[in-house]
């Protein structure tokens, strides 16, 4: 970090004094001529330590010379610098630093193999105004910000298409991925799968490796991979890892036998020199295409006899790119003018080089062309080509190769890419919860006499359905340790020889996923509130309180009183026998409440009154009104720390953090243990509501048919899931399943088998269940007795016949 503090700083050095000083370009003397030649000077950042760096050196130089030896006319001369970045990111930038200062470089070449070295020289590009050129550019979506970037690479998207149709050429299913585990590899693997995912290809698993990986590493993924009946790999590796170990590793494992198939990228391509080719017989790789030409083979020819190298040297992708690059930057020098930049001079600039034709578009020299090659023990053999846009060989799809691929294990026999099913079943122990508080999600049981153990319930039946693709024989280990699950993921991650799996009433928590690496969630998610059911037919009674009632009837009958005291001596409407005055009375009150009075009314007093009433009649009513709504719609808790107990599952830490609300008190809270425990609190006002995760209140509702009210549920939580150890080959596997039960709507048909008599008992319910035929509207049932009085009053009309007789809900 101290070291990269040193560059950081020379950097903000750097770039004040770009700030301040113009850079001016060498004009020296020509030798045998009558004109000032320019020199622009452009910077080489490689690792020239490794055979890769030292190809390029040695192709920009001699392209520079063969140039200038045909264009001995030209006023410009590009002047090489080279520095050797040793393959370290942070001394590249160094580099580069040193060759901005003292060199006054207009543009730097660089290695593509790092997408960290990449970034560091094209933001220094971005301060520095100074063209980047990245040969061999990693693949990476981050790169596209930088205006000074210039990047030489294959186009991967037309090569994934490529190895897509390749696939399907030979109707395999699925494969898997063997990949770097590295920034500069990771990216494009994932493209891969996606690209995949796209196109109906499965990915049936995924492995990685780094440079640092030991052989017992490989060997011991591999085995796991040959386990699961894999037979098909894309590998996206480098050149060192894939010869050192995979491929050495999988002969030793019989995976380049007969029956298996093995593609490489062309990123894995371009990294080979002809090494570990022995181990390779069979394999099948995409490499970007270079066409054969006359000058091609001389400047091999060249190179080799300048870099010592023997009849095997093969000049490399970079090393061809490296010399369109140098020789697209000589052309482009001697066309720079005032007014023109030097990467507006790129992008005019075409010719046609070693690679073909070379056109710069978008800051971008992309390849699209790729030649598909089988090692054989006499070396590599091309079987065909692709191209994306059907430009290249008349093909616009790869539906016929030209030669017969020669597959590992020397058959032209096509692998047809192996079924899980023909593999041995492989042994999966599987840690089981044995608590059995909630048997329809989990109930294990041990036969003493045989010691075996069986376990059923929903949890297990997704299980059994997720696993069931992969062959395995599962071999379920009671957990005996009670109902706290952290030491149960403690004990998968900390005996991977004893357990590979867990499976119960597991909810995917943070702090587990340190330890074990959990599937996707199975079931709803989030905590409810459940209550008993209130169904109460004098509901409309519940808006106000007994004493306003009382208050309300009152001062109807007064306001009748009132209004009939001061209009009865001069208004007919409010005379007659005593009988009819009585009436009037009480009629004149309560028509108020509905604005009904027709009496007229003939003293102001009088009229008075009845504004004022009328006024204080609409505020009751609406009052009421909205009370009686909110109370219909839905029926809300209101927790009262002081007198209402809280039931919860004891031993659940999620359940307890809920109730660390300031709204509960710690003696308000009740902790049980079964399903049988909460209808019995409930039922006997032990407590007052359950407060749990949504699959425990599930079992809760449908064991209790009409019983319980679920009136609250939020998604705090993030449901149950199963736990693998970590990075587990079946992890993925079994998650990418359950998605697939999900959507096939599997799991939701296991959820009706295992919850069928469970209705929506949320707030909002519109029917109340009835053993009757027909189901009842809430609504009709919570306001029966005013049909009782309807049907009690003078015209005794019977109620409807599919209710039955009205003291059914006494």
């Amino acid at each position: 970090m101290e070291r990269f503090g040193i560059i950081l700083v020379s950097l903000l050095v750097l770039f004040q004094s770009f700030s301040s000083s113009s850079q001016k370009n060498d004009v020296y003397q020509g030798s045998g001529s009558d004109y000032e030649r320019v020199r622009i000077r452009v910077g080489l950042v490689f690792d020239l330590d490794s055979v890769e760096g030292k190809i390029v050196r040695s192709s920009v130089t001699t392209a520079l010379s063969d140039f200038y030896a045909i264009n001995n006319d030209h006023k410009t001369r590009v002047s090489l610098s080279v520095r050797n970045s040793q393959g370290e990111p942070l001394l590249a930038l160094a580099s580069a630093v040193d060759l901005l200062q003292s060199e006054e470089v207009k543009a730097i070449i660089i290695g593509g193999d790092s997408i960290l070295e990449t970034k560091l020289l094209a933001e220094i590009g971005e301060k520095a105004r100074v063209h980047v050129i990245s040969i061999n550019s990693p693949i990476s979506s981050s790169l596209g910000r930088y205006s000074h970037l210039i990047q030489a690479a294959h186009d991967f998207a037309s090569e994934v298409k490529g190895i897509t149709a390749f696939i399907h050429e030979f109707d395999w299913k699925s494969v898997a991925l063997v990949y770097e585990d590295d920034d500069d590899w990771r990216e494009s693997a994932q493209l891969l799968v996606d690209h995949f995912s796209e196109n109906g290809v499965g990915v049936q698993s995924k492995v990685c490796f780094r440079k640092s990986s030991t052989e017992e590493m490989f060997m011991n993924r591999l085995g796991k991979m040959k386990d699961l009946g894999t037979s098909v790999f894309v590998v996206h590796l480098s050149e060192v890892i894939a010869t050192r170990h995979l491929f050495t590793c999988a002969e030793r494992l019989g995976m380049m036998g007969e029956g298996f198939a093995w593609i490489l990228t062309a990123k894995s391509m371009s990294s080979f020199h002809g090494k570990g080719a022995n181990a390779m017989e069979g394999v099948v790789g995409f490499k970007t295409y270079i066409p054969m030409s006359k000058e091609l083979q001389n400047f091999t020819l060249r190179l080799r006899t300048s870099l010592g190298y023997g009849d095997d040297f093969r000049l490399s992708i970079s090393g061809v790119w490296g010399h369109d690059v140098a020789w697209a930057l000589a052309r482009s020098a001697e066309m720079v003018n005032a007014s023109s930049t030097l990467l507006e001079a790129i992008t005019e600039c075409r010719f046609k080089g070693l690679s073909g034709d070379f056109h710069v578009k978008d800051k971008m020299f992309l390849s699209d062309k790729f030649e598909i090659l089988n090692f054989l023990e006499s070396g590599e053999r091309r079987i065909g080509f692709w191209n994306s846009n059907g430009s290249f060989s008349s093909r616009r799809h790869l539906n016929k190769l030209e030669e017969t691929i020669i597959w590992p294990g020397g058959s032209a026999q096509t692998p047809r890419g192996r079924s899980l099913g023909e593999t041995k079943r492989r042994k999966l122990r599987v840690l089981v919860t044995s608590s059995n508080r909630f048997p329809r999600l989990m109930n294990v049981e041990t036969d003493s006499a045989t010691n075996v153990t069986t376990a059923q319930g929903f949890c297990i039946e997704v299980f059994r359905a997720a696993i069931a693709p992969f062959n395995c024989e599962l071999e379920f280990i009671p957990w005996r340790n009670g109902s706290n699950y952290n030491k149960l993921a403690y004990a998968l991650y900390s005996q991977k020889d004893k357990y590979d799996a867990a499976v119960g009433d597991i909810t995917i928590t943070a702090n587990r996923s340190e330890y074990v690496d959990f599937t996707v969630t199975f079931t709803e998610m989030g905590l409810g509130t459940v209550a008993p059911k209130e169904t109460n037919m004098w509901v409309f009674f519940h808006p106000l309180t007994r004493d306003l009632w009382i208050t309300s009837t009152t001062f109807f009958v007064l306001t009748g009183f009132i209004v009939w005291l001061i209009e009865r001596p001069k208004n007919k409407d409010f005379q007659g026998s005593w009988s009819k005055q009585i009436g009037i009375i009480f009629w004149f009150g309560f028509s108020t409440l509905v604005y009904a009075h027709t009496e007229k009314l003939q003293h102001n007093l009088s009229r008075f009154v009845v504004s004022v009433w009328v006024f204080a009649v609409l505020i009751l009513t609406t009052s009421y009104t909205a009370t009686l709504t909110s109370m219909m719609t839905a029926q809300q808790i209101r927790f009262n720390s002081n007198e209402d107990f809280v039931g919860h599952l004891s031993g659940s830490l999620i359940a307890k953090m809920a109730l660390t609300s300031p709204i509960f008190r710690p003696t308000n809270t009740k902790g049980l243990n079964t399903s049988k425990e909460y209808a019995q609190a409930l039922l006997n006002n032990d407590v007052s509501y359950i407060v749990d995760e949504l699959p425990y209140l599930k079992v809760l509702l449908v064991e209790n048919p009409g019983k319980f009210l679920m009136v609250k549920a939020q998604c705090n939580t993030n449901g149950f899931g199963f736990m693998f150890q970590k990075g587990h080959e079946l992890w993925p596997l079994v998650s990418r399943e359950i998605l697939n039960l999900r959507t096939s709507y599997k799991l939701l048909d296991m959820e009706k088998r295992w919850f069928e008599n469970q209705l929506p008992y949320t707030a909002d319910d519109r029917y109340i269940k009835s053993d009757n035929p027909f189901q009842i509207p809430r609504i009709v049932y919570d306001h029966w007795s005013i049909f009782r009085f309807r049907s009690s009053g003078p015209s005794h009309s019977p109620a409807p016949r599919h209710m039955g007789r009205s003291d059914e809900f006494s």
